[in-house]
């Protein structure tokens, strides 16, 4: 089944309302580049306009100063008329011009925050609007379960020795601050902590403990399919939950990358390395995976699979099933490493 692969992606990369810049169509961008920004409102204040300045409203926009959806500082003149005896509108507060009504009034709104959008992807917009920015370029890429935080952007490097190693907290510093770290097996709650205490960009691994993204992202993070901290690190689950070590096609590649910049596109959960196309000899197919029995972990299938037909299970449903080895899956519960 599919793994590792050098080709073509898109990457859409959704704007919170109140952009304000975005990039344009069919401009050239690198990963971690800007290509939307503004600002989150709270709720507007409405201040008197025609009615305050005299005049009608349909009369308002040619008295304004300050153009509609450009900030404004407190105190700051909005609209005014005359000259000798002149009328003014001015700003109550520091914030946002965000509309001018039908009866000509004015509605000014604080900004609480800032957010920008950075690309995933070097590569060309292929689309740009309020909504969202898509970019589209080359790169190498592998297909995870679930991510969780806001898109990650840093130099891949290497955090264990093998697969199946779990990843120590000890390892962890803050020399690794705005890197992407490659782990293992598994990830400890601690090691989760860790990280984002030394304030890395994101970690890769096989498998994610529950307990410990409750702990970074809190209990509402698995329930929401995703967390968008942009103070937490960014976390790439590549097989699921519990405890799995990535197979040799997976991992090999990815110490062969390290070193290389790298994103983790968390709306598709999905890494992309900027290697060359032939940075090392990557296998171009993964085994299949398969949910444990005792539901807690997933595991890598090393040997082929057979149908069966339908086995009986403990809740007295019966179900489709595969033999792998020794052991019997229901077909639900056996994936090839690329299927969603």
């Amino acid at each position: 089944m599919n793994g590792w692969r050098f080709q073509t992606w898109t990457a859409e990369h959704p704007l919170p309302i109140g952009a304000v810049e975005r990039a344009a169509l069919g401009a050239r961008v690198l990963a971690g580049e800007v290509i939307g920004s503004g600002a989150v409102l709270a709720s507007a204040t409405r201040v008197a306009g025609a009615r305050r300045l005299g005049l009608e409203p349909a009369d308002l926009p040619r008295v304004l100063r300050v153009a509609v959806g450009s900030e404004v500082k407190a105190r700051m003149v909005i609209a005014r008329t005359g000259r000798r005896f002149a009328r003014a509108v001015t700003a109550p507060h520091a914030g946002r011009l965000v509309q001018m009504t039908a009866d000509g009034d004015l509605l000014v709104a604080p900004i609480v925050g800032r957010w920008t959008v950075r690309s995933t992807l070097d590569g060309t917009v292929t689309r740009s609007d309020d909504s969202a920015v898509t970019v589209e370029g080359a790169a190498w890429g592998l297909e995870g379960v679930a991510a969780y935080g806001p898109d990650a952007i840093g130099e891949l490097v290497l955090g264990v020795d093998s697969p199946r190693a779990e990843l120590s907290p000890f390892r962890l510093d803050v020399r690794l601050s705005g890197r992407i770290l490659i782990a293992g097996a598994k990830i400890s709650a601690e090691a989760l902590t860790r990280a984002h205490a030394c304030g890395l960009a994101g970690i890769v691994g096989g498998a994610i403990p529950a307990a410990g993204l409750r702990v970074v992202y809190g209990d509402g993070a698995l329930a929401s399919g995703g967390a968008t901290r942009e103070d937490r690190p960014t976390v790439l689950s590549l097989l699921g939950f519990g405890s799995a070590a990535p197979a040799r096609e997976i991992f090999e590649p990815l110490v062969s990358l390290a070193g290389s910049r790298a994103t983790i596109h968390t709306a598709s959960a999905r890494l992309f390395a900027f290697g060359p196309a032939d940075a090392a000899d990557i296998a171009r197919d993964a085994p299949p995976i398969a949910l444990a029995a005792d539901y807690a972990s997933v595991r890598t299938l090393t040997t082929s699979c057979e149908p069966v037909g339908e086995i009986g299970l403990a809740s007295e449903h019966r179900v489709d099933a595969l033999r792998c080895g020794d052991d019997l899956f229901p077909v639900a519960n056996v994936r090839g490493y690329h299927a969603r």
